[in-house]
């Protein structure tokens, strides 16, 4: 047994949605480091080519909206335009909204679902020769969705299209595994805790409070998140197929008590 390229993922080739900032960004960086050719995209194109710039000549811009059937489907031609086969594919683009349920708005119940849940499933549709191609080359192809332990537990905002959201792609991620790995490629999801994001102002803002009440007594850093997304996408991850890995230190599996903003 030769663990030496484990967790390698040299001369592979990733699309990261979201992949501008905070947690996407954690993530494209951390495929690079480990070899990785990696697309990121995002909704700003100033932000998106700001960042490919910053990751370096293996990071490649493509800005795009992918909240709408037309923008997934307008993002995997042009990333078809520029390669042949997607090794790994990160849904990472994501909204949250928060209103009183007597004023919960309908916009914040639509653009919240369109790119939680309904973009992972089309753009996944769109790429779906391209993962194919990946899961033919020798190695099995991967889709991450990202999720989110508000998809499992409660918090005490009322977000209520984020938790059915999350929740909801949760499950979508084992419906999605159980057609497309026989096509070689692997579908799993990660739900991170408080990670510190402009989604996530509490732990950005007050990340040793919100600390305090996790099982493991920090919020978590980008190493926490990387390594679980570098598992999932290399040959470490391959025998892990539709399950979701929480990545929160402990909140929703270890924790006493009342629950926490995060």
């Amino acid at each position: 047994m030769d663990t030496s390229k484990l967790f390698s993922l040299e001369g592979r080739v990733a699309l990261v949605t979201g992949g501008s900032r905070n947690l996407g960004r954690t993530i494209a960086e951390a495929f690079i480091a480990q070899g990785a050719t990696v697309y990121i995209s995002s909704r700003k194109a100033q932000d998106c080519d700001a960042t490919a710039e910053a990751l370096g000549a293996n990071c490649h811009a493509l800005p795009q909206d992918v909240s709408s059937v037309e923008g997934a489907r307008a993002l995997a031609a042009a990333f078809s335009e520029r390669e042949q086969k997607l090794d790994i594919l990160v849904n990472n683009a994501g909204a949250a909204w928060a209103a009183e349920f007597e004023d919960f708005p309908e916009k914040g119940w639509d653009k919240v679902m369109d790119l939680n849940l309904k973009s992972p499933f089309f753009l996944t549709q769109a790429l779906h020769e391209q993962l194919k191609a990946g899961g033919a080359s020798g190695a099995l192809a991967k889709v991450i969705n990202i999720t989110s332990i508000d998809g499992q537990r409660l918090n005490p905002w009322e977000t209520y299209s984020y938790h059915a959201s999350k929740s909801g792609l949760i499950y979508l991620t084992k419906r999605m595994a159980a057609r497309l790995v026989r096509d070689n490629i692997v579908v799993t999801s990660i739900a991170p805790g408080a990670f510190a994001s402009d989604m996530n102002r509490a732990a950005r803002d007050h990340g040793d409070a919100i600390g305090k009440s996790i099982p493991l007594g920090r919020i978590g850093t980008q190493e926490d998140l990387a390594g679980a997304a570098i598992f999932l996408a290399s040959r470490a991850g391959d025998y892990v197929v539709g399950d979701t890995i929480t990545v929160d230190g402990g909140l929703v599996n270890a924790a006493l008590g009342q629950s926490i903003d995060v």
